[in-house]
């Protein structure tokens, strides 16, 4: 049943199940002060979402979470996302 229901997703929304269970894995132990960690996190997040970050937006998403340096998860990092105009 379960594999039915994220197959269910999958055609929906055409995103991996994979690709979000393996980032929700890498973001349960990364250091949000830490830049370089933060930069690769967004750019899986953009890339499962099939959406370009400009630089300018990529440096506002970093500056933000790591001065905060709270642990993050797909929703947020997703939202940061759709609250923008991206091509």
């Amino acid at each position: 049943m379960e594999n039915q229901f994220f197959k269910s997703i999958e055609e929906k929304t055409g995103v991996n199940m994979k690709e979000i269970v393996d980032l929700a894995n890498s973001l349960q132990n990364a250091n949000f002060k830490d830049e370089d960690t933060v930069r690769r996190i967004i750019k899986k997040v953009s890339k499962i979402a099939n959406r370009s970050v400009p630089r300018e937006l990529e440096d506002k998403m970093v500056r933000s979470i790591v001065a905060d340096g709270k642990k993050l998860d797909f929703a947020t990092i997703s939202d940061m996302l759709n609250k923008t105009k991206l091509k």
